[in-house]
């Protein structure tokens, strides 16, 4: 005779989510630490100035840059200018509606521009073309495609890897715009690589790159943006709460996986 059926339903999944962790264990074998396989695939887009797909697991998301001429913003007449933005596509998710941007998106482009703009990975100044009148806008674009959970840490190595292979576009000085046919060498970039990490709680586990169903489960999160051990930005979301502890060890999980994150993104940009 077999036992009682248990019908698999979004509380169920939860429960067992959390007995996994109490065991050290995950759904898909991985380590609490430990991100899925990750892949970029670079220069999808001709168009862009720089571009590549990052698939994460199952999520998986694409990163453009483009480049234009405009004028500074007025508290920064010497330096170029940078936007973030994205879009949560509804063929990523059947929870996205279409529609005006919803919180989680915005949230998410806000939180990418920080940690690049702290940590001046990008040299605006070597971006201003005339102090006062032009300088070169650099947009981070990007689009979700399959949601399978944190998408956010995947949009952020995006966002640094299609920096690294960007070209700033030729200038045209006679008519003042930018001559896409040509390009004067990579946008000036830092020798740091400032990853978005962020670290979920789960009862008190603590984990990097959650799937789907873990992220449901997530009681808060911090979103740590750093390169090599150095902090440039932080960013908690949800209402539950860290002790000072666990925000220490999220630090040090936050290192320790950059790391390895570092390595694989820079094998792959080669």
């Amino acid at each position: 005779m077999g036992g009682e059926e248990i019908e698999i339903t979004p509380e169920v999944t939860a429960e067992r989510i959390r007995e996994y962790l109490e065991s050290e264990k995950r759904f898909d074998g991985r380590k609490k630490d430990e991100f899925r396989e990750l892949i970029i695939e670079k220069n999808i887009s001709n168009k862009a100035e720089g571009s590549v797909r990052v698939k994460l697991g199952k999520t998986e998301v694409l990163v453009g840059i483009k480049m234009d001429v405009a004028a500074p913003y007025p508290d920064s007449p010497n330096k170029g200018n940078l936007m973030v933005t994205a879009e949560f596509l509804p063929m990523s998710s059947s929870r996205i509606e279409l529609g005006p941007p919803k919180f989680d998106s915005i949230e998410v482009g806000r939180i990418i521009d920080r940690g690049i703009r702290e940590s001046k990975l990008i040299d605006l100044e070597k971006l201003c073309i005339k102090e006062g009148e032009k300088v070169w806008t650099v947009f981070i674009d990007i689009y979700t495609i399959n949601d399978d959970g944190n998408i956010l840490d995947a949009a952020g190595i995006g966002a640094v890897a299609a920096l690294k292979l960007a070209k700033v576009p030729k200038y045209n000085e006679e008519k003042g715009k930018a001559d896409y046919h040509g390009s004067e060498g990579n946008i000036p970039l830092k020798k740091i690589n400032p990853f978005t990490i962020t670290v979920h709680k789960i009862g008190k586990n603590l984990i990097l790159d959650p799937t789907r169903e873990e992220e449901d489960v997530s009681e808060t999160r911090i979103t740590i943006g750093s390169s090599d051990g150095e902090i440039y930005s932080l960013q908690k979301g949800n209402s539950n709460y860290f002790s000072v502890e666990e925000i220490q060890e999220s630090f040090n999980i936050v290192e320790k996986a950059w790391k390895e994150l570092f390595k694989k993104v820079e094998a792959q940009l080669k």
